[in-house]
C-alpha cells in the first residue's frame, strides 16, 4: 500500500481505488484488501481464485472534516479443495469483523467518546450517524477489553455511594422503599497508584463477600488491610470474607463525627438558652463555622476572639468543652507514634468524661467501639482518601448522565470512564 491516497486514509490492509463526490462535502469511496490469496476458514487450503466481487457498504469514520460512504468490493473466493464441503468463502480481516458493517476504528471511536467525556449514547450516535444500539454495543464490546481482571493490592479501600434517589415502590406485599447504593473497591496502597478494582450493588456485608467470592484466591490472600468508614455491615462482611486481614477506620469520618458533636451540643444550648434556634445576632451562630476548623488552623487572633465569644455566649462551658473534646480527638487521629498514642486517647476519654454530656459520652463511646480498627489506621498511616477520589468520579458520571436506571450500564460507564480516562498506572 504505497499510494498516497491510501496512506492518507490509512485502513491497514486495504487500498483505495476510486474516490468520487457525491454531495455537498460527501465522497464515495471505494476500497478493496491488498491481500490476493486467502486461507479457507474450513480446510485452510489457500486460493486466489475469485467467484465474484460484491460491493459492501461499511460505515466509517469522517475524512478531512467530509461524510466518507465507503465500499468494500470484497472477494468471494474458490475453495480449491475437491474434498471441502465449503465449496466457497468470503476475504476476512481485522479492520472489518466478519459480517460487521461498521470498520474497526469507528467502533472504537465510538466507545472512546462515551466513556472519555460521559457524553450520552444518544448524542454519540447523532454525532456519528449511526443508531442508538450500535454506538452501545460498541461500548460494552470495548468495555470488556478494558475492564481486565483487578490486580493484587495489599491495602483495600471500600465506600459507598448512592446510585438512585429514594423511591416507592408497589409490590403485592405493600409498598416498598427503594434506596439503591453502589459500594466501590479502590487500590488504597500508597505505594503505588490508585485504581477502581470494581463495583457492586448494595451496601452491606453481604455485597462485600459477593464481590470478593468473585476474585482470584490469590487476590483475596493478598490483602493485608481494608480501609472503611466507621460502618458495622462492611466490617462484618471482611471479617467473613477475609478472616485473614485487619480492619482500618479511616480518620475523615471520626472527625466529622467530632464536629457533628459540637454543632448537636451548640444547637441545643441555644435552644436551653434563648428557647430558639441560632440567629445572626448570636456571637456564637455567627461564627460557627470557626467552631469546625482545626485549632492548629487557627491564628493567634482567631483563637482570641474564639475564647472571647465561648465566656460571653457559653456561660455553661458546654460548648467549650465540646470543642476541647474535638480538638484532643483531632490530635489524636493525627498521632502515629503507639505510646504518644496511648497518652492521647486517655486525655480524650477524660475530657469526654469531665464534660459530663450525652453528645460526648456518645462520641467516646464510638471511638472505644472502633478502637481495634482506629489503632490499626494510625499506626500503619493508611486513609480511604482514595475510595473518596472515585467516588467523586462516580458522581460525576452519575450526574452527567441525569441518573441511570439500568445497574449494570451504570457500573459500565462508571469503569470505562474510569478506564479511559485514568489508564491502570497513573494515580487517582
Amino acid at each position: 500500500m504505497d499510494d498516497p491516497m491510501s496512506l492518507l486514509f490509512g485502513l491497514d490492509g486495504f487500498r483505495v481505488i476510486e474516490v468520487v463526490r457525491v454531495g455537498n462535502r460527501v465522497v464515495q469511496v471505494l476500497i478493496e484488501t491488498v491481500e490476493n490469496s486467502w486461507a479457507c476458514p474450513d480446510c485452510g487450503a489457500r486460493s486466489s481464485r475469485v467467484k465474484d466481487r460484491p460491493k459492501v457498504q461499511v460505515k466509517d469514520l469522517p475524512a478531512s472534516g467530509q461524510q466518507v460512504l465507503l465500499w468494500w468490493r470484497k472477494r468471494r473466493l474458490v475453495c480449491p479443495a475437491v474434498e471441502c464441503c465449503r465449496a466457497s468463502f468470503t476475504e476476512t480481516t481485522t479492520v472489518i469483523a466478519p459480517r460487521a458493517r461498521l470498520t474497526t476504528r469507528l467502533r472504537n471511536e465510538l466507545a472512546a467518546a462515551i466513556a472519555g467525556s460521559n457524553r450520552a449514547v444518544a448524542e454519540v450516535a447523532a454525532a456519528f450517524g449511526v443508531a442508538w444500539h450500535t454506538a452501545h454495543t460498541a461500548l460494552v464490546t470495548a468495555a470488556a477489553a478494558w475492564l481486565p481482571a483487578p490486580p493484587p493490592t495489599r491495602v483495600l479501600g471500600i465506600d459507598e455511594t448512592r446510585a438512585r434517589r429514594v423511591r416507592w415502590l408497589l409490590e403485592p406485599a405493600g409498598w416498598r422503599r427503594s434506596d439503591p447504593w453502589l459500594t466501590s473497591f479502590v487500590d488504597a496502597d500508597t505505594t503505588g497508584p490508585g485504581v477502581l478494582l470494581g463495583l457492586a450493588p448494595g451496601r452491606s456485608g453481604s455485597c462485600v463477600q459477593t464481590w470478593l467470592a468473585q476474585q482470584s484466591l490469590a487476590f483475596r490472600a493478598g490483602i493485608e488491610l481494608v480501609v472503611i468508614d466507621p460502618s458495622a455491615p462492611y466490617a462484618c462482611g471482611i471479617r467473613t470474607a477475609l478472616p485473614h486481614a485487619r480492619i482500618a477506620v479511616d480518620h475523615w469520618h471520626l472527625v466529622r463525627l467530632a464536629n457533628e458533636m459540637v454543632t448537636q451540643i451548640r444547637q441545643r444550648v441555644a435552644r436551653e438558652r434563648h428557647g430558639r434556634r441560632g440567629v445572626k445576632a448570636d456571637p456564637i451562630w455567627a461564627h460557627r463555622h470557626m467552631l469546625l476548623t482545626a485549632g492548629d488552623r487557627l491564628s493567634v487572633r482567631q483563637l482570641a476572639r474564639l475564647r472571647q465569644i465561648l465566656a460571653h455566649d457559653d456561660p455553661t462551658n458546654e460548648i467549650g468543652a465540646a470543642w476541647g473534646c474535638k480538638e484532643l480527638l483531632r490530635q489524636l487521629l493525627a498521632e502515629t507514634d503507639p505510646q504518644r498514642i496511648r497518652h492521647r486517647l486517655w486525655r480524650f476519654y477524660d475530657a469526654c468524661a469531665r464534660a459530663e454530656m450525652d453528645e460526648t459520652t456518645r462520641l467516646a463511646t464510638t471511638i472505644e467501639t472502633w478502637w481495634p480498627a482506629i489503632a490499626v489506621a494510625l499506626t500503619e498511616q493508611v486513609t480511604n482518601a482514595r475510595t473518596e477520589g472515585f467516588n467523586r468520579i462516580i458522581k460525576q458520571v452519575k450526574r452527567v448522565g441525569c441518573g441511570f436506571r439500568n445497574m449494570d450500564n451504570y457500573q459500565r460507564r462508571i469503569m470505562a470512564h474510569i478506564a479511559v480516562t485514568r489508564p491502570r498506572g497513573q494515580a487517582a
